[in-house]
């Protein structure tokens, strides 16, 4: 095991953490979260998408079979469970065990946007939902869905799913223009933060939309979650010249420790400050141990 990081964010870096029954395999993992007893759930692309393992890797069951048609965003908060069906345009809220909650957009409608292909410029930036890209709570019960892959808007929902809001367009370089947002947080702060992954930056904004910030020192963010202390870890792809890698930042984007990593798509922080790690090219998830 290599160590990686540094200061109070050092870690031991185990690739294949996971202990995978006999018979079975990951497919492609497109994100990971924990719940409030650190239960590791591994949302991947192959039957069971969902899977659930105890802290030490040892598998403990799964679900959603058949369910679901393209793996994406997913997230827990309070023991709920926030995930996104990409190519189906839907977002559900479940409880832990598979019991479907609410469901925002309906199977296979898709908003008239003008793009067809993922992550292509988008003629018409258009309400819920075109390929999203992760829903998650706020503190005071606000939902908000990043719709990212053939749109380019962050939407805003009461705790109810009633639409309020949508911000955002196409664009490289402006405030508000985004190429892929991928993932987002919203922080106690009420502050709310975008993986603009494509343009090379996370944008903040305000609980209604109002720009406030840019960090740029970020190479294709895929993923952002919050350490108990308030700092964030980004998950980072590979850019040409510059491996993948795992930021820790505070909550203006200054660098705190960065490390490399094998590519992930998703990524989260534990209770105990461990960080996982869901990669889809090499099918696995790896994990952080954060060291004393």
């Amino acid at each position: 095991m290599a160590t990686v990081g540094s200061g109070k964010y050092t870690y031991e870096y185990v690739e294949n953490w996971a202990n995978m029954p006999a018979g079975m395999s990951f497919g492609a993992v497109s994100a990971v979260a924990t719940d409030s007893q650190d239960r590791v759930y591994v949302f991947h692309r192959q039957d069971p998408p969902v899977m659930i393992f105890d802290r030490d890797g040892n598998y403990l069951n799964g679900w959603g079979n058949g369910a679901f048609i393209y793996a994406h965003g997913f997230y827990i908060a309070n023991d709920r469970v926030y995930l996104t069906d990409r190519n189906s345009s839907v977002c559900i809220m479940y409880t832990l065990d598979g019991k479907p909650i609410k469901m925002l957009g309906e199977h296979g409608v898709h908003s008239d946007t003008g793009c067809e292909q993922p992550m292509d410029p988008v003629p018409r930036p258009a309400g819920p939902f075109n390929y999203p890209s992760e829903m998650v709570p706020s503190p005071w019960g606000d939902l908000y869905v990043s719709d990212g892959y053939r749109n380019a808007r962050i939407h805003r929902f009461d705790s109810g799913g009633h639409l309020l809001q949508s911000w955002g367009t196409w664009g490289k370089t402006e405030p508000g223009q985004f190429h892929l947002p991928h993932s987002l947080l919203v922080d106690e702060t009420h502050t709310v933060y975008v993986c603009d992954r494509e343009n090379h930056r996370v944008q903040v904004f305000t609980p209604n939309g109002e720009f406030k910030e840019m960090w740029t020192d970020i190479q294709r963010p895929m993923d952002i979650s919050e350490f108990a202390e308030g700092d964030f870890l980004i998950s980072e792809g590979a850019v040409e010249g510059k491996p993948s890698r795992c930021s820790v930042v505070d909550k203006h984007g200054k660098v705190l420790s960065r490390w490399e990593s094998r590519s992930a798509h998703g990524s989260w922080v534990d209770s105990r400050g461990d960080v996982y790690l869901g990669l889809t090219g090499d099918k696995s998830v790896d994990k952080c141990v954060r060291q004393p």
